[in-house]
């Protein structure tokens, strides 16, 4: 059975995917200071979660979730404390850039992370599986095989929108290679901002 109203769920996912957030200035400020290699393996973290809330969600614990605000309360502020981090990390790494081979320190596997944990911990994310993405698939009828078409379409197009968020970063970059200081203060505000304005307007 194919999802109810399909091309409107197209539409508003990519409504929400070129809307700047926390995991496109993530991967913008990863392509800026390790490359666009690199900042594929922060797009496919960012995916992952996105599955993982998914699955959860629609077929587990979004009942549970919608009863006990506590748990998204929790997660919101974990998620900005990480993207906190993400800053600092980030405004740190102009060193690095600067003096040294200190690029290649940083594992696929913590772009990975930096992707996944972004992505996962942000209740927005969550909500968006356990509201709007529901309302997409009628539970009557097979909705495995609807969710399946709804969260293939849904990480096809984030990691598509992502790469084309790093591939403009990668192109900045080229303006801006000989002063790698300022693009990572810009980059560093822009997570603090954001991390700031979930703190001030997501409520549960």
């Amino acid at each position: 059975m194919f999802p109810t109203d399909f091309l409107i769920f197209i539409q508003i996912i990519l409504f929400l995917f070129i809307t700047p957030g926390p995991p496109r200035v993530v991967i913008v400020s990863h392509t800026l200071n390790y490359g666009i290699k690199k900042s594929i393996w922060t797009a496919f973290g960012d995916i992952s979660a996105n599955l993982c809330q998914g699955i959860l969600v629609v077929f587990f614990i979004g009942t549970f979730l919608s009863d006990n605000p506590d748990i998204l309360q929790t997660l919101k502020w974990a998620g900005i404390l990480y993207i906190i981090y993400l800053a600092y990390d980030t405004y740190t790494s102009r060193i690095k850039m600067v003096n040294s081979r200190s690029k290649s320190l940083k594992s696929v596997f913590s772009f990975y992370r930096d992707g996944f944990l972004v992505a996962g911990l942000s209740p927005k994310s969550i909500i968006f599986f356990g509201t709007i993405f529901t309302s997409f698939i009628d539970f009557t009828l097979n909705y495995t095989a609807q969710f399946l078409i709804l969260i293939i379409t849904y990480i096809i197009l984030d990691f598509l929108t992502l790469m084309i968020y790093a591939f403009a970063a990668n192109k900045v970059s080229i303006w801006f290679k000989d002063n790698p200081k300022f693009l990572n203060t810009i980059s560093a505000c822009v997570l603090i901002i954001i991390a700031i304005y979930i703190a001030v307007t997501q409520s549960f």
